[in-house]
C-alpha cells in the first residue's frame, strides 16, 4: 500500500523501465487495483467517522463560526476526506469509460460488474453534484448578507425568504432539499461500495467458493422475483379495493391506501405486521371477513409456500458449487486474472488522472495519422477539375490500390485476425476445464441407461463391421477374376507365340 506511490511515479515518468514492467504485470495490476479501492472504501470509513459517536448538534438546533454567518454554508461545505472520494470517483469514471472505448457497449452491458460500477459511479456523480448545488445557494445567501446586511448577529435581521431559508436548522429543510437528496444517494453509493468488495473474493481460497454460491443465489432471487411481484402486487391491488373505503373506520390505516398496503403486505412477510389490520371498527362483517380470508391466504402463499421454494432454490445451488467447489474456484479466480492481462489501465483511480508520457505520444500518433488522411483527402479533391486529371489519377489510384490494401489489411486487420495471448489462455483454461469434466465423467459409475446406449453402440458396430466384410469379398472376389482373366489371356498369348516360333 505504501509503495504503491512510488510504482505510478515511476510508471508515469518511465513506463518502460524494470519498475514500470513490474507495474505492468497481470498481478501487480490486480494488487494496485485492490489496493487504491481499500484505500476508496477506507475513506468512506474515515468520512463517517466524526459521528460515530453522535452529532454535535440536534436536528433543531444551528451551529455558526461567527454570528454573520449562514448556517448552511458550513454545512455543506466538503471535508477534505469528500475532497479525496471525489478524486477516487472521478479516477475510476475515467477508468470505466477507457473500458467502454475498448470494449464498446454491447460487451459492457454483459459483465453485472460492469453494470454495478456504472451505478455506483452515477449515484456518486449525483449526490456530490446536489450537494453542490446547496452550497452554491448557500454561498449566494453568504454573500448576500455580507453586502447588505449591516448588523453584526443575524437573529435581529429580517431577512428575504430565499435567503433566511438557509438559517434554518434541519427540521425545517424542505423534503426536497438538495442536502438531504445528496446525503440519501451517498448513502445508496456506500453500500454499493462495499458490495463492490465481492469482485475480489475470488482470489481467495475460503471466500471464493462463497462469492460464487452468492452469485448464484443473486440469480435465483432474480427469478424469484417474477413470482413474487406477480402474487404481491395482485394482493395488494385486492386489499386495497376491499378497504379504501373504510379511511377512518379502522383501527391502523392498513390497506386503506396504496403506499400503507404495500407497507403491510411487505413487512408481514417477515412477521411484523398484526391480524388487527383487517378489522374495522363497524359491523360489516362480510368485509372483514373477506379481508382476513385474503389476508391469511396472502400469508400461507408468500411465507409458507414461495419463501420455501426460494430457500430450496439457494439451497439446490450452494451444493452445485460445493460438489465442485475447487474446480468452479479456479476458473472463478481464473477469469479474474486474466481480466488483468489486457494491456492499459495500468495505474489505478486516481493516479490514472494523471497523464503519462505515454498517452502523450500515442495521442501525437493518432493526431499524425488523422492529418495525413486528411491531406490525401484533400489532395484527391484537388485533381477533380481536369478530366485528363481525373482519368490519371483514377488510373494511378487503381495501380497502387492492391497495395493500399494491403498495406491497409496489414496494419489494420493483422492485429484483429491474430488471436490475442488472452484469448489462447482462455482458450487453454477452457480445453482443460472439459477435458477434467470428461474425465470425471468417464470415471463415474455406469449407469442402466448408459448400458443401453453401450449396447446399442456395439450392436450397430457389429452391423457395420458385418457390412464391410461382405463388401470387401466382394471386392476380393472381382480383383480374383480379373487377376484369372489377365493370366489366361496372357497364357494363349504366350501360347501362340510358340506356335510361330516352331514355325
Amino acid at each position: 500500500m505504501t509503495g504503491l506511490p512510488l510504482l505510478a511515479v515511476a510508471y508515469w515518468i518511465a513506463p518502460c523501465s524494470k519498475l514500470g514492467k513490474i507495474l505492468r504485470s497481470p498481478f501487480m495490476k490486480f494488487v494496485a487495483h485492490a489496493v487504491s479501492f481499500t484505500v476508496f472504501l477506507a475513506l468512506l470509513v474515515l468520512n463517517a467517522s466524526d459521528r460515530f459517536e453522535g452529532v454535535k448538534n440536534l436536528p433543531n438546533e444551528t451551529i455558526i463560526d461567527y454570528p454573520k454567518q449562514i448556517f448552511r454554508v458550513k454545512t455543506t461545505q466538503f471535508s477534505w476526506t469528500e475532497m479525496l472520494i471525489m478524486k477516487w470517483v472521478l479516477g475510476m469514471i475515467w477508468s470505466e469509460c477507457k473500458e467502454i472505448w475498448e470494449e464498446g457497449p454491447r460487451e459492457y452491458v454483459v459483465h453485472l460488474w460492469n453494470l454495478l460500477d456504472f451505478g455506483m459511479l452515477s449515484i456518486f456523480v449525483a449526490a456530490f453534484t446536489a450537494r453542490l448545488m446547496a452550497y452554491l445557494k448557500a454561498s449566494e445567501a453568504q454573500k448576500y448578507v455580507d453586502q447588505y446586511v449591516k448588523e453584526e448577529d443575524l437573529s435581529n435581521v429580517t431577512l428575504p425568504e430565499e435567503v433566511a431559508y438557509f438559517t434554518y436548522a434541519r427540521n425545517l429543510w424542505l423534503p426536497s432539499d438538495p442536502q438531504i437528496i445528496s446525503e440519501g444517494l451517498y448513502a445508496i453509493a456506500v453500500v454499493l461500495s462495499f458490495s463492490r468488495i465481492a469482485y475480489i473474493l475470488p482470489a481467495n481460497e475460503s471466500f471464493g467458493p462463497l462469492q460464487i454460491s452468492l452469485g448464484r443465489t443473486v440469480k435465483d432471487i432474480f427469478k424469484f422475483m417474477i413470482i413474487f411481484i406477480m402474487v404481491f402486487v395482485a394482493f395488494m391491488i385486492g386489499m386495497f379495493n376491499l378497504y379504501s373505503y373504510y379511511l377512518g373506520a379502522k383501527y391502523n390505516p392498513a390497506f386503506t391506501t396504496v403506499e400503507e398496503s404495500f407497507k403491510t403486505l411487505f413487512w408481514s412477510i417477515f412477521g411484523l405486521s398484526e391480524v388487527i389490520s383487517v378489522v374495522l371498527k363497524i359491523e360489516h362483517k362480510f368485509i372483514e371477513n373477506i379481508g382476513y380470508i385474503l389476508f391469511g391466504v396472502y400469508n400461507v402463499t408468500m411465507v409458507v409456500v414461495l419463501l420455501n421454494m426460494l430457500i430450496a432454490m439457494i439451497n439446490n445451488s450452494y451444493q452445485e458449487i460445493e460438489e465442485d467447489a475447487d474446480v468452479e474456484w479456479k476458473f472463478a479466480r481464473a477469469k479474474l486474472w486474466l481480466s488483468y492481462f489486457d494491456e492499459g489501465r495500468t495505474l489505478p483511480a486516481p493516479f490514472n488522472l494523471v497523464p503519462s508520457p505515454k498517452s502523450f505520444y500515442y495521442f501525437a500518433v493518432k493526431a499524425k495519422i488523422f492529418l495525413s488522411n486528411l491531406c490525401k483527402i484533400k489532395t484527391k479533391t484537388c485533381d477533380n477539375d481536369v478530366e485528363m486529371g481525373i482519368l490519371n489519377s483514377k488510373r494511378r489510384l487503381d495501380r497502387y490500390r492492391p497495395y493500399s490494401r494491403s498495406v491497409e489489411s496489414c496494419s489494420v486487420r493483422k492485429p484483429i485476425c491474430k488471436p490475442t495471448r488472452y484469448q489462447k489462455i482462455m482458450k487453454r483454461l477452457i480445453k482443460r476445464y472439459v477435458l477434467k469434466a470428461q474425465v470425471d465423467r468417464e470415471n463415474d459409475e455406469v449407469n442402466e441407461g448408459e448400458l443401453k446406449e453401450i449396447k446399442q453402440d456395439i450392436s450397430s458396430l457389429r452391423y457395420e463391421l458385418l457390412e464391410e466384410k461382405s463388401q470387401a469379398t466382394g471386392e476380393l472376389a472381382q480383383l480374383i477374376e480379373q487377376l484369372s482373366d489377365k493370366f489366361g489371356k496372357n497364357m494363349n498369348k504366350t501360347q501362340e507365340s510358340d506356335k510361330w516360333d516352331a514355325i
